[in-house]
């Protein structure tokens, strides 16, 4: 994620004496929140009926003709006794849940638990389940209550949740209240409490009123002609001349005069300032070039000399460089040799070709680059537009509890608004593909993931081969992760048809941009 060190994984929790029990549920659908469609979603497409599947099909709310009236008391018929549980909203988008308890809510089933493992229990002494029930029960009972109140508590929460019509976000968590202790020999009674998260009702408006940009980027001569400068550059053959000239790299020591700093490195001449690039010009080995830190801006010091952002950072007063060798490229020769190194045998054989080559896949990667913005750019102005009401507080304490210790107070708040940002765009997605009856299909996954190789091979020249063994590749790509290459890539189609139906909603407008004005857009 994007977000950072934050990982959101589900777990349930139960308020037992003192402190909160934790019981994780693994699920590798749901192991990263901004990666599911929904909060739940994956899981319930799988089905199934575990702890785990069946809470995450809670969080997934009822259709929305649904009524609902907080503040009033819900009845649930378990074994023949009334289970309550009050729901209190205390703001527009967080509430509490209390759930009470009483002994004929739980007592039979313990009891028979307990009869149960009677018969089984080994207990020094006795014979395989001969020990008398009343030793058992001092053994074994609070712990056999502890676990079939945490099974009511999470089948009924469950269950209420299922009922509601708003969405939950994250997990219930539970309201530990220290001054009230339980004691789980002579209790009968218990009472429960958990705080939620949730939005309501997700109204997306999509129409000609919102207006958004198609981006796209002229791929023109100059630009071809800068691509097959550095081609050429970057396949020609090494040289150690004995004089530098402009452009080549010098290698050799960096030493600070004011600090012990020292580094040896390889300095790029093509990315510093022409002044400074002077002079290293005419220089044979052992050389020594010194220069002030001040005529060197922060990223000719990572570009041109190779130092890092934090030694870039302490750079200051002056600098000595001595020369240690000399590196010069000669540039290729546009002839088939080239040709076929570049773009793979016999797919070109004129310079014209070439060109046309170049443009193409250039034309191809900036269409993709743009694309990416464009939808981007998108999904931030539909954001915004909808303007969904999150409940941050509560997430963000869910957040922290939900890592485990794995990550700080300050580094939820740093992370959290872009977490915030995928959270609601996640949510309006959905709720887009719900209006519109969208769907992401396996056909849809498999043609997706054929596209995804055939860019990564698309320059190897491997393609013949590459198609013939093309089934297997998406196969084994498909089951890696665990099956989280499937989930992510089903989550990646259902976003392409949101969006795309978005633009036919919205009204469009085409920018087609330079290169230049696309980096300078990106660097806003």
């Amino acid at each position: 994620m994007p977000c950072g060190k934050l990982e959101y994984v589900f777990t349930f929790a139960s308020t037992i004496g003192k402190g909160v029990l934790f019981s994780p549920w693994s699920h590798a659908d749901v192991a990263k929140l901004v990666d599911a469609l929904d909060l739940g979603s994956s899981a319930a497409r799988h089905g199934g009926s575990s702890p785990s599947i069946r809470t995450l099909q809670a969080l997934n709310p009822s259709p929305a003709n649904q009524e609902r009236d907080w503040g009033f008391l819900i009845q649930h018929q378990l074994i023949e006794h009334t289970l309550e549980i009050t729901v209190d909203k205390h703001t527009a988008n967080q509430a509490s849940i209390k759930i009470k308890l009483i002994e004929a809510d739980y007592q039979p089933k313990v009891d028979a638990k307990l009869k149960d493992y009677a018969k089984k229990a080994i207990i020094r002494g006795f014979r395989p389940g001969k020990a008398p029930i009343t030793m058992v029960k001092s053994m074994y009972g609070v712990s056999l209550l502890v676990e079939e109140i945490n099974t009511i508590l999470g089948e009924s929460l469950n269950n209420h949740l299922k009922e509601q019509t708003f969405k939950v976000l994250g997990e219930p968590l539970p309201v530990e209240k220290v001054e009230e202790s339980i004691d789980w020999k002579n209790q009968k009674d218990f009472e429960f409490e958990y705080k939620i998260g949730f939005v309501e009702t997700i109204d997306v408006k999509l129409d000609s009123s919102i207006k958004g940009i198609n981006y796209s980027i002229k791929v023109d001569q100059k630009l071809i002609d800068e691509t097959v400068d550095n081609l050429t550059s970057q396949y020609g053959e090494s040289t150690n001349p004995e004089v530098s000239e402009a452009t080549d790299f010098i290698y050799g020591d960096l030493k600070s005069t004011a600090t012990d700093f020292s580094k040896t490195t390889s300095v790029d001449t093509t990315k510093l300032s022409k002044k400074l690039a002077g002079k290293f010009i005419g220089l044979s080995k052992d050389a020594v070039v010194e220069f002030d830190a001040k005529e060197v801006k922060k990223d000719e010091w990572t570009a041109g000399f190779g130092l890092s952002d934090e030694e870039a950072d302490a750079a200051k007063d002056s600098y000595s460089f001595v020369v240690k060798n000399i590196n010069r490229k000669a540039k290729a020769e546009l002839n088939q040799e080239f040709f076929d190194k570049i773009f793979g045998p016999d797919q070109v054989k004129t310079k014209k070709e070439f060109e046309d080559k170049v443009k193409e896949t250039l034309q191809g990667s900036y269409d993709r680059e743009s694309k990416v913005y464009t939808e981007e750019e998108l999904k931030k102005l539909i954001v915004e537009k909808t303007n969904l009401s999150l409940p941050d507080a509560f997430l963000k304490e869910w957040l922290i509890k939900a890592n485990e210790g794995k990550v700080t107070e300050a580094e939820v708040e740093q992370e959290y608004p872009l977490y915030a940002k995928q959270l609601s765009w996640s949510l309006i997605s959905n709720q887009v593909a719900k209006d519109h009856g969208i769907q992401a299909e396996h056909a849809d996954v498999i043609e997706k993931t054929k596209e995804m190789i055939r860019e990564q091979f698309a320059s190897s020249g491997l393609g013949a081969q590459m198609e013939s063994s093309m089934d297997l590749f998406v196969d084994n790509y498909l089951k890696g992760n665990e099956g989280q290459n499937y989930m992510n890539l089903m989550t990646s189609v259902q976003n392409e048809k949101v969006l795309a139906l978005v633009q036919e909603k919205i009204k469009m407008t085409d920018k087609s941009l330079s290169i230049d004005e696309f980096k300078e857009l990106l660097d806003k």
